[in-house]
């Protein structure tokens, strides 16, 4: 009778690992990959806008601290930040969300507004970026 609240507890305690969404569905961990997604593509496309890359990579190093904390595991998050298809995945997106914003490609003009309004905003795509207009 005394093993049925230990095993109890100890159910209990994996089911937050069993209950774990695919990586590639956790919305906090998809919004931020996406945001960066974006700046790289203003970046490329800008040539007055370039990536502040410590910034990004310090901003990388939290979303990695944040799935560690939510249970995924590092060759998880590995796995998911290195797979072809997800980036594929990732960059459509900000296509996507750039094209909706005005931006067309080969016209650089367009990519230059949504990145300097994001500069200004102070969001975090804007704050992956550093103006040198």
């Amino acid at each position: 009778m005394k093993l049925a609240p230990l095993t109890l507890a100890a159910v209990m305690l994996a089911v937050p690992a069993f209950a774990l969404e695919p990586i590639n569905k956790e919305t906090h961990i998809n919004n931020t990959l996406l945001q960066g997604f974006i700046g790289d593509q203003i970046a490329d496309n800008c040539p007055t806008i370039e990536p502040r890359t410590l910034r990004a990579l310090g901003e990388l190093n939290k979303l990695k601290n944040y799935a560690l904390s939510k249970g995924y595991s590092a060759s998880e998050i590995r796995a998911f930040v290195t797979d072809k298809t997800e980036k594929a995945r990732g960059k459509a997106q900000a296509t996507a969300w750039l094209a909706a914003k005005g931006a067309v490609p080969g016209k650089p003009e367009a990519y230059c507004t949504i990145g300097e309004a994001e500069i200004a905003r102070g969001s975090l795509i804007g704050y992956l970026l550093r103006s040198r207009a």
